[in-house]
C-alpha cells in the first residue's frame, strides 16, 4: 500500500559533507572532487535504476554532467560551514511499475524544483525490496541569466534578506503537498484507489497513532522472520488502534440505540434486568453458570451507577461516551510522545554506536592544499606525496565505512534538529521521561478494562430491552440502529 513521505536534510561543509561525494554515492558512480583532490568511487553500488541530471533553461549546459555541476557548487562556496545541497528523499508508491514511478518523480522535480530556478540530481533507488524511493539533490545558490551563482542572500537595512523563497519555512510544507498532489495524481492515473496525505493524524482528525518508520535494515529482517523492535513497537501500536475503534464503535452503537428508543412504553430497569436471563436458552449447566455470573455483574453495574430509570441510563451511556472519547485522546497523546521518544533514543543509539568510525575518519582529514603552499621547496615535495597519500587513505576508510559514516551524519542531523534549545544531547531526560510514559501504560490498560466492562454490562441492557420488546410486541422487530451520532 502507497505511503507518505518526504524528508529533507541540508548538507553542509561544516558538519563535514561533500556534495561531490554525496552524488557519487546516490548515483554510484565514480567523481573526483576539485575542492579536496579525493576520489569518490561507488560503481559498485547496486539498486540505483535511473540517474539524470535537471537544468533550468538559463542554467550553462556543462553542468549537465554530474561531477561539472557539484565541482562547480563547491568552489562556488567559500566558507567552511557553507551549506552545499540540499536533499529530498521520498518514497515511491508500491503500486506503480518502475518505470512509471521514474516518470513521476521526473514530473515532480521539474515542476516544483527546476521551474523554480534549481538544479536538481535525480536519482531513483530500487533494491526490489518493497521500499522503491528517490533521493534529489538540488541547489541552493540561484543561477543568474548570465550563467554565474548568484548570491543566496543580501543585507538590506542591516538584515538578511534571501534572495529566493526556497529557504523560507513554508517551502517545505509547500513541497511536502505538492507531493501528496502528484502521488495521488499519478495512483489515480493508474487506475489505483488508494491515496496519501502529507498531513499528520491528528492534522487530519483521524483516531489513530501514527505507526513508526521501519528503515531498510528492520524493514528487511522483520520480512526475513526476525521481529526487530520497531516492527514489536508497530504491532503494539496497531493493537492499539484496533482497541480504540472497537470500543469507540461499541460506545457509538449503544448511544444510537438509546437514542432511538420511542419516549412512551420504555421498559422499565427492573424489566430490563430481567430480561437479561432470557436472552438465550441455554442448553449446557455452563452456559447458565455464565449468564448468572452475566447478571449479577450487571445487577452490580446498576446499584454501582445509580440507574434506577431509562433517563439515567441515557445519562451513563453519555458519560461513557465521554470517558471512551477522553481515554482515546489520552493513549493517543501518550503514544505519539513515546514513538518520537523512542525514535529519537534509536538516533542516540546509531549516534553513539558509529561515534568511533566518524571521529577516525574525521582524523584522517589531509592538510589543506594552501597549508602545502607554504611549506619551502625541500620540503615540499614529501608533504605533497604524503598529502596525496592521506587523501587515498581517508577516501579508503570512508569507501569502506560509507554506511556508519552517513548513519552518524544522518543521527547527529536529527538530533540538531530535534535539541529544542538544550547544548547537548538530553539522553537521560528522554530515557525518564519514556520510562514514565510505558509505566503509565498500565493506568491506561486499567481505564480501558474498566469502561470496556461498562460497555459490556450496558449492552446486556439494550440486549435485554430489545427481546423484552419483542415479547411484548412480536411483530416488532429490534430497532433499527439510527444514523450515527457525529463525535
Amino acid at each position: 500500500m502507497a505511503d507518505y513521505r518526504l524528508s529533507i536534510t541540508i548538507l553542509s561543509r561544516g558538519g563535514g559533507a561533500s556534495s561531490v561525494a554525496k552524488a557519487a554515492y546516490r548515483a554510484a558512480e565514480c567523481i573526483t572532487s576539485e575542492h579536496d583532490g579525493q576520489t569518490h568511487d561507488y560503481t559498485r553500488k547496486g539498486g540505483v535504476v535511473h540517474t539524470e541530471i535537471m537544468l533550468p533553461d538559463h542554467a550553462p549546459r556543462e553542468y549537465a554532467d554530474r561531477a561539472a555541476l557539484w565541482n562547480a557548487v563547491e568552489k562556488s562556496e567559500r566558507y567552511k560551514t557553507a551549506q552545499l545541497a540540499r536533499e529530498i528523499q521520498i518514497s515511491l508508491p508500491r503500486e506503480l511499475t518502475q518505470e512509471q514511478n521514474i516518470d513521476l518523480a521526473h514530473a515532480f522535480v521539474q515542476e516544483v524544483f527546476v521551474n523554480a530556478g534549481m538544479c536538481a540530481d535525480l536519482c531513483v533507488h530500487d533494491n526490489g525490496d518493497g521500499n522503491p524511493h528517490s533521493h534529489i539533490m538540488l541547489t541552493m545558490r540561484p543561477i543568474e541569466q548570465d550563467g554565474a551563482w548568484g548570491a543566496k542572500s543580501r543585507t538590506v537595512g542591516g538584515r538578511k534578506i534571501n534572495t529566493v523563497d526556497w529557504n523560507d519555512r513554508d517551502k517545505a510544507e509547500e513541497w511536502r503537498k505538492a507531493w501528496e498532489d502528484f502521488q495521488n495524481a499519478a495512483l489515480g492515473k493508474h487506475g489505483f484507489d488508494v491515496r496519501v496525505d502529507h498531513r499528520s493524524y491528528v492534522r487530519q482528525g483521524v483516531e489513530q497513532i501514527p505507526t513508526v518508520h521501519l528503515g531498510v535494515a528492520a524493514s528487511q529482517m522483520e520480512k526475513r522472520g526476525i521481529r526487530t523492535e520497531r516492527g514489536d513497537q508497530n504491532r503494539a501500536i496497531a493493537v492499539t488502534n484496533q482497541m480504540i475503534r472497537q470500543l469507540r464503535a461499541r460506545v457509538r452503537k449503544i448511544e444510537n440505540w438509546i437514542y432511538s428508543q420511542p419516549i412512551q412504553d420504555v421498559p422499565t430497569m427492573g424489566d430490563m434486568l430481567s430480561a437479561v436471563n432470557r436472552v438465550q436458552n441455554f442448553k449446557s449447566q455452563w452456559q447458565r453458570i455464565r449468564n448468572l455470573q452475566r447478571s449479577a455483574q450487571v445487577l452490580l453495574f446498576i446499584q454501582q451507577n445509580g440507574l434506577y430509570t431509562v433517563e439515567q441510563l441515557a445519562d451513563k451511556i453519555t458519560e461513557l461516551h465521554q470517558q471512551q472519547y477522553d481515554l482515546a485522546g489520552d493513549v493517543k497523546k501518550k503514544e505519539r510522545r513515546i514513538t518520537t521518544l523512542t525514535e529519537h533514543l534509536a538516533q542516540v543509539d546509531i549516534y553513539k554506536q558509529h561515534t568511533a568510525v566518524y571521529k577516525k575518519y574525521k582524523n584522517l582529514m589531509p592538510k589543506k592544499d594552501a597549508a602545502l603552499n607554504s611549506l619551502n621547496p625541500f620540503t615540499k615535495s614529501k608533504a605533497v606525496k604524503d598529502h596525496e597519500a592521506a587523501v587515498k587513505k581517508q577516501t579508503a576508510y570512508y569507501e569502506k565505512h560509507t554506511g556508519e559514516i552517513e548513519q552518524y551524519e544522518t543521527a547527529a542531523t536529527y538530533l540538531k534538529d530535534h535539541l529544542n534549545g538544550y547544548g547537548k544531547i538530553p539522553e537521560k531526560q528522554w530515557r525518564t521521561e519514556l520510562d514514565g510514559l510505558l509505566t503509565g501504560r498500565c493506568a491506561q490498560v486499567e481505564r480501558y478494562y474498566k469502561l470496556r466492562d461498562d460497555v459490556q454490562n450496558t449492552e446486556a441492557l439494550r440486549r435485554g430491552a430489545e427481546h423484552l420488546m419483542c415479547d411484548i410486541t412480536p411483530e416488532r422487530t429490534p430497532p433499527i440502529k439510527a444514523q450515527a451520532v457525529a463525535l
